[in-house]
């Protein structure tokens, strides 16, 4: 049983850094963290890792990613899977929620059976946390680059054929509350213990309040394809985006690249959002990890082309984006350096928050005796130097 031992680290812990602190893991899962476990070392099979005071991270959950090294997870083979989780990994993403686009019932399940292969496979490779659906049931009004050809009010047959073929895999689902037949299918995912949220919606703030005592209890990429104030005979009615702000209950994924939220957007939503209710998203496409240049939006057989220009994704007239290409550790820089956080708090809502929404907070999203050994080592800039995955450093 390998036994490793971190030494010389700033630890980030959910409430603050331990400075000069060292961390022991043992058969990949955290065994203690403190700042003398010296009596540790010198046995067979211990390996001593100097951090030389760099930080060491918990790993980052991404609960809502498209793809990314030039691949989509929708592209119909599992060895695109494979290539996107891997290029998410190296930039500190140790679990990962593969989602959907709307699409044919046969490209989804066709998805599903590749998803159930790469499972299989653990080499260089993070997590696999569970299958995030992002459709069908959407506004056609708040689709953005949802397929309007596919979009669909929830039916009780085609949802549980859905979560049949799904074959439990499926841990999230993104709706649109208002549609008829959601608040049933909501209560279906409670009983299943499937996260609901709210997206691609315009429900007025009633709506989210009667969805969350049907168990929608999240906001899918919180401004983006949601529902804001507007008037009604004069009177103001206030939507989805307001709601987030409003429903203290209400949890947010936030893309925090910089671009799709600006800075200015981001120091507002910290100032008012309670912290704990907040997780970051890179929502990636297949250019996430790429170079600048010509890419695809969706999947091979579907996509629309785009360019990536500047770390931005746009459609080729530039007159609007074409999704995400940020990775987790752009989204933790950008929370710290352009909206102020704490480095701690930038990482708890990479990590821990996510791990907390999905209810898998008992194993990941914090450097706790008992969790996996899913760690990384980086500098003051979230440039990451190592990633390590159940305590196996990722080459």
């Amino acid at each position: 049983m390998e036994h490793l031992i971190f030494t010389n680290a700033k630890v980030i812990q959910p409430d603050s850094v331990l400075e000069e602190c060292q961390v022991s893991v043992r058969g990949g899962v955290i065994e203690s963290v403190g700042t003398d476990l010296a009596h540790k070392e010198g046995g067979e099979g211990t390996q001593v890792i100097d951090c030389k005071g760099n930080y060491l991270s918990p790993g980052f959950i991404d609960t809502h990613c498209h793809g990314g090294g030039g691949a989509d997870f929708m592209d119909g083979r599992t060895e695109d899977i494979l290539t996107a989780a891997r290029t998410h990994l190296m930039h500190g993403t140790t679990g990962l929620c593969p989602t959907t686009l709307t699409c044919s019932d046969e490209e989804l399940f066709g998805f599903f059976s590749c998803y159930e292969q790469a499972k299989q496979v653990s080499e260089h490779m993070p997590h696999l946390l569970g299958i995030h659906l992002e459709g069908p049931y959407f506004s056609s009004s708040q689709a953005g680059a949802q397929p309007p050809r596919y979009l669909a009010c929830p039916s009780k047959e085609h949802y549980m054929e859905i979560l049949s073929r799904g074959a439990g895999n499926i841990v999230k689902w993104s709706i649109a509350p208002e549609l008829p037949g959601a608040m049933e299918l909501g209560d279906e995912l409670a009983r299943r213990g499937i996260v609901a949220l709210m997206g691609h919606s315009d429900a007025r703030l009633d709506v989210a309040i009667e969805a969350m005592g049907h168990g929608f209890s999240q906001l899918t990429h919180f401004y983006s394809g949601m529902s804001t104030i507007i008037r009604e005979n004069g009177h103001r009615k206030l939507g989805l985006v307001e709601a987030g702000y409003l429903l203290d209950g209400l949890n947010i994924e936030v893309i925090a690249d910089g671009v799709h939220l600006p800075p200015e957007l981001l120091k507002l939503i910290v100032k008012c959002k309670d912290h704990s209710r907040i997780c970051l998203v890179t929502d990636s496409m297949r250019g996430a990890g790429m170079p600048d240049g010509p890419s695809l939006l969706g999947s091979l057989s579907h996509g629309v082309p785009v360019v990536i220009r500047d770390g931005i994704a746009n459609m080729p007239s530039f007159d609007c984006f074409a999704g995400s290409v940020a990775t987790t550790d752009r989204l933790v820089r950008t929370m710290t350096e352009k909206a102020g956080l704490p480095v701690w708090e930038a990482v708890r809502m990479a990590s821990l928050n996510p791990a907390s929404f999905l209810g898998v907070d008992g194993m990941y999203g914090s450097i706790s005796p008992g969790k996996a050994a899913d760690l990384l080592v980086f500098d003051e800039q979230i440039h990451i130097s190592s990633v390590y995955v159940s305590g196996i450093r990722m080459e």
